[in-house]
């Protein structure tokens, strides 16, 4: 009778809703306390290695630990598929083939003429992201801000190595530093040769026998930094700011990431925007519209003197030029859009509704009656 096989996640001793830090952490713990280097001869140690290696390959892979939670053990053996759930071929996973080991087990050769990457070779770095929120003139003329991140950085005890001073990392011995393994899979006439990557090293080519107690053999530990960002002339909402460089540190001698700032500008209580444009309601009263008047409108400069046509009807729109918003670009700015709205009184004292009658009538107009207070037209009634 076959060896029952112990459950994952016990063997990692984390919990089914466990973080991918968390197993990390978890398999690093266990790998370094069976490791067969620091447990020479020891049977049992190389069999728990093994074991952990193979819980770590199947939860630190999102389709497989998908998988192995809905299927158990029997989800992620190599026949699974076969008459089983989620269908196959030939008794394996075709989820987990590679067509260019596929067609490269017939024709000898990668398929497309794909390479492997280098699990050495130097990697870009993390891109982080953030947000700042800033004031719709800010926005107009720009700004500094302060923001806060977290971000991983290259350890400076081991410079990056993972290894403790004074001590040096070994080519994987099982993969020769590719980081990847060579599985055959099938039989017969239908004999595949498929990758996976090395459960000895986990994919880094490389064992660290002595890891650097700074960054737990990472070769990267996590800073808190303050920035300050300059926001840019004219950006508009939802825009982002880039910074190259200033995002996560890179891998094996590669550049750093980038930040992506994202911004939102807070609503003015006066203008709204449309690009450059800026858009302003200016109230005026009958008089004015009619007669002409020289207003003061508010622009995001300061106020400006801008003299009202006699005769202006409600909804005319007229244009300050050069009092929009500058172009993120610097070529230039745009304008600002006033548009009149006449306010009508709700109320008249005596005087002022005479005069209003006077006025109507010399229009030819039909003014209504001269409007009567309650107790007047209750005495009218008798």
């Amino acid at each position: 009778m076959p060896e029952q096989k112990r459950d994952y996640y016990e063997v990692l001793g984390v919990s089914k809703t466990a973080s991918e830090d968390e197993l990390k952490k978890a398999y690093r713990k266990k790998a370094k306390e069976y490791h067969p280097d620091l447990n020479p001869g020891d049977k049992t140690a190389e069999a728990k290695f093994k074991e952990v290696n193979e819980a770590y390959e199947i939860l630190s892979d999102p389709s497989k630990r998908s998988r192995y939670d809905q299927f158990g053990h029997a989800g992620v053996d190599p026949s699974f598929g076969a008459g089983g759930p989620g269908g196959g071929f030939g008794g394996f996973d075709m989820g987990d083939l590679d067509l260019g080991d596929l067609f490269g087990s017939f024709f000898g050769g990668g398929f497309g003429g794909a390479q492997r990457s280098n699990p050495n070779a130097p990697r870009k770095g993390e891109t982080l992201r953030a947000a700042v929120t800033i004031s719709f003139e800010e926005a107009a003329f720009g700004c500094e801000k302060e923001i806060v991140l977290t971000r991983s950085e290259t350890c400076e005890e081991c410079h990056g190595s993972g290894c403790a001073p004074g001590t040096s990392a070994n080519t994987c011995p099982d993969c020769r530093g590719t980081g990847s393994i060579r599985i055959q899979r099938g039989g017969g006439a239908f004999t595949f040769s498929t990758s996976a990557p090395c459960t000895r090293c986990r994919g880094t080519g490389k064992i660290i026998h002595q890891p650097c107690k700074a960054c737990d053999g990472s070769g990267l530990v996590k800073k808190q930094r303050k920035l300050t960002v300059s926001i840019p002339a004219g950006i508009d909402n939802g825009q982002a700011v880039s910074l190259r460089g200033q995002g996560g540190a890179g891998h094996n001698g590669g550049p750093a990431g980038d930040l992506l700032i994202s911004v939102t500008i807070r609503p003015s209580d006066k203008f709204t925007r449309d690009n450059t444009a800026v858009y302003y309601e200016q109230t005026v009263s009958f008089a004015q519209a009619a007669l002409g008047a020289k207003l003061v409108i508010p622009t995001i400069d300061g106020n400006v003197e801008y003299n009202l046509p006699r005769g202006t009807q409600p909804g005319t729109v007229f244009r300050l030029r050069g009092k929009g918003i500058p172009s993120v670009n610097g070529r230039g700015r745009g304008d600002q859009f006033v548009t009149v709205r006449v306010s009508v009184p709700t109320s008249l004292n005596p005087e002022q509704e005479r005069a209003l009658r006077a006025f109507s009538q010399t229009m030819g107009e039909d003014a209504p009656e001269e409007s009567k207070g309650f107790f007047d037209k209750r005495r009218k009634k008798k």
